[in-house]
């Protein structure tokens, strides 16, 4: 697998998974009250100032949309254990950096944002800068990275070690 093929895979754990699959169900039983509200909210009258009827129609929307995310990223997600770590940098890897300049260690996960509710660690994508730069680095190599500023950030990969959880 290449760097960007990497960067490419959302990875899960079991119980992110679980929990976004459950959303999903809330999501799509909640169907039929959001078309039934709207429907309420139409027999109230002029469409053109009734709040309640474009309210409900943009919760609608949102909703929908959501479902549309959900089913996109668990139809292509790798769920269950992170890659094994041989020291190199990835998607479901909790990485340990330094940057220049700087002399404590920070620590996150490289993984979806939906991880976030299953860790105390910050969360970086494999698709943000940072993680497409980390993505592929092994052990004690120095990588850089351009903000979203224009500024160029060095840091050195410390450690890679599989996310448990």
């Amino acid at each position: 697998m290449t760097s960007t093929d990497a960067a490419a895979v959302t990875w899960l754990t079991q119980d992110a998974y679980d929990r976004l699959s459950k959303e999903l169900e809330d999501l799509i039983a909640n169907r039929p009250a959001m078309a039934k509200e709207i429907n309420d909210r139409r027999e109230e009258g002029d469409l053109k100032e009734n709040g309640g009827y474009h309210a409900a129609r943009e919760e609608q929307g949102k909703a929908e949309g959501r479902i549309l995310q959900l089913q996109q990223l668990l139809r292509t997600a790798k769920v269950g254990e992170a890659p094994t770590s041989d020291g190199t940098a990835g998607p479901g890897m909790v990485v340990t950096v330094r940057f220049a300049g700087d002399d404590e260690d920070e620590t996150f996960l490289i993984g979806s944002r939906e991880e976030n509710e299953t860790t105390d660690l910050d969360v970086y994508s494999s698709a943000s800068p940072l993680g497409r730069a980390l993505t592929g680095a092994k052990k004690g190599q120095t990588v850089s990275y351009e903000t979203p500023n224009g500024k160029t950030l060095k840091l050195t990969l410390i450690d890679a070690k599989a996310f448990t959880g």
